[in-house]
């Protein structure tokens, strides 16, 4: 089932927001002509790319979990975050009832050259929902937690260090297989991005554009060339170039 709507309360977001790689985008939800006749063209072109790329990558992305995920909801509902202001960001969430959310802002929406670019995107976000990663990321922050406030309790430390020691913790454990998750998303969002009948090796060149994170300790996204690397030897492995 596909809905789109504007973009509610979420709970946790699996990506971090993406820098600054694209035009100003119009600070209102719609895509209203605005400003000269090539912005407009562009606005209309960047919203005819969305509509597209849902209508087509959203039912292949339910279909892989329902394969992959049996017990998932895989009900995916798009929604678009139109505040204004936003660097680029793509996310996979859930709302409050379990159902998957991949939110796209329109930042992200006009900053991508062409639609190979936004399947692969909500590809990789969907495989985010796909396999569990929300729910892995959660069970490790928890387990982070619990050694680090156990390890400042046994050393005598004051309830204050203690809370702190949990809370860094969590986000330590949260953090610890961040690079692998992101990989695990670009492998199965080739496969989606593939099987939707775009070019997910074009569509990865998104991370050309972007300023590449390196390969820093607890970092919560791996090297650039990492991900363009998975994605052209999945893609060769499927038929895909």
């Amino acid at each position: 089932m596909l809905r789109l709507l504007p973009l509610l309360l979420v709970l946790l977001s699996a990506c971090a927001p993406l820098p600054q790689s694209g035009p100003a985008t119009p600070p209102s939800g719609v895509f209203e002509p605005v400003g000269t006749p090539d912005t407009q063209n562009r606005a209309q072109a960047a919203a005819n790319n969305f509509i597209e790329v849902v209508d087509t990558v959203e039912p292949v992305a339910e279909a892989e979990c329902r394969r992959i995920s049996p017990d998932s909801n895989c009900n995916f509902i798009i929604v678009v975050d139109d505040r204004p202001g936003q660097q680029p960001n793509a996310y996979q969430t859930i709302d409050r009832a379990g159902r998957p959310i991949l939110a796209f802002n329109l930042a992200l929406i006009a900053s991508v050259n062409n639609a190979d670019e936004l399947a692969f995107v909500m590809g990789h976000e969907a495989s985010h929902h796909i396999l569990g990663h929300l729910n892995r990321q959660q069970q490790n922050a928890s387990v982070g937690a619990v050694i680090f406030s156990g390890l400042a309790a046994a050393s005598g430390a004051s309830e204050d260090y203690i809370r702190e020691a949990e809370q860094i913790g969590a986000q330590v454990g949260a953090r610890r297989y961040s690079k692998d998750f992101e990989l695990e998303a670009d492998q199965l969002g080739t496969i989606i991005t593939a099987r939707a009948g775009y070019n997910p090796v074009r569509g990865a060149e998104f991370f050309l554009r972007i300023p590449d994170p390196g390969n820093r300790f607890l970092g919560s996204h791996p090297p650039n060339a990492a991900r363009i690397d998975i994605v052209r030897r999945t893609a060769a492995r499927i038929g895909a170039i």
